[in-house]
């Protein structure tokens, strides 16, 4: 049995510069995974910087697993286009839900996580203490594909009475 640990809430802001993949545009809407979670947005009409401001919700077990994200096109009458994909590597995220930060000033960044090779992000992605709670900014540069940005920001909720941290 997995040891749920707590809950990830994943807050999918905005698309910036997404790929055309129809000629007014893209219908693009995301659709994440972590283990055998599978979580979607909605569809953005004729947007290739939607605005989307969803909440969507995944349980996080040990071991932790990445979370990957995909972006695609809606399509009536053919299988939906991809418009690229992104991963996130949660483990500094849930390192910081670990500490013991009930003593923090409000808005203290307790590490920042830098791009590198292995991540998808297009900037530093601070996770801070924000209102009580482990928060995470992040920009990620999608891949296999020309252009496009996501901002999402992860949020941690505990669950009481989960044998978490």
């Amino acid at each position: 049995m997995e040891n749920l640990l707590g809950l990830l809430k994943v807050k999918v802001l905005r698309g910036v510069n997404l790929a055309y993949r129809d000629a007014t545009g893209s219908d693009p809407y995301v659709v994440i995974r972590m283990g055998h979670q599978k979580l979607k947005t909605s569809v953005k009409k004729h947007n290739v910087n939607p605005v989307w401001n969803e909440d969507l919700t995944l349980s996080v077990s040990e071991p932790i697993q990445p979370i990957t994200i995909k972006v695609y096109d809606k399509d009536t009458f053919t299988p939906d286009d991809k418009m690229g994909d992104a991963e996130i590597d949660i483990q500094a995220f849930v390192e910081a839900v670990k500490m013991n930060l009930s003593d923090l000033p409000d808005g203290t960044i307790i590490t920042t996580v830098k791009p590198n090779r292995k991540n998808c992000f297009a900037d530093e992605s601070p996770i801070a203490w924000k209102d009580g709670r482990v928060v995470q900014d992040v920009i990620l540069r999608l891949r296999n594909v020309e252009s496009g940005e996501l901002e999402l920001q992860l949020l941690w909720t505990s669950i009481p009475g989960a044998p978490g941290f």
